[in-house]
């Protein structure tokens, strides 16, 4: 499913029109961005949690020479399934 399948399923699931649905859409994803870059945890009860993580710097190598080499610290983004989220994916694991 890509933007413009999931703005379709919104727009009828909600009863709004196509350019509402992606209206909303594309400002809860820029909310939940913002926030997320400024180190805010979003937690959508159900869905999951959104937050900003430090990945450590670390040793790598060099796919094409081989040579080992230093990939530095950087911030990345993670998401967290929530227990509703989980059980409707998997609802085997939960019997």
């Amino acid at each position: 499913m890509n933007k413009g399948d999931l703005v379709d399923q919104i727009a009828d699931r909600a009863t709004v029109t196509k350019k509402q649905a992606d209206a909303v859409l594309t400002a809860a994803l820029e909310t939940i961005m913002d926030s997320v870059s400024k180190g805010e945890k979003v937690t959508l009860v159900g869905f999951g949690s959104f937050e900003k993580r430090e990945r450590k710097a670390r040793e790598g190598r060099n796919p094409k020479t081989g040579d080992k080499m230093e990939i530095p610290a950087t911030s990345v983004p993670a998401f967290s399934a929530g227990k509703l989220f989980k059980e409707r994916v998997a609802p085997e694991n939960n019997k």
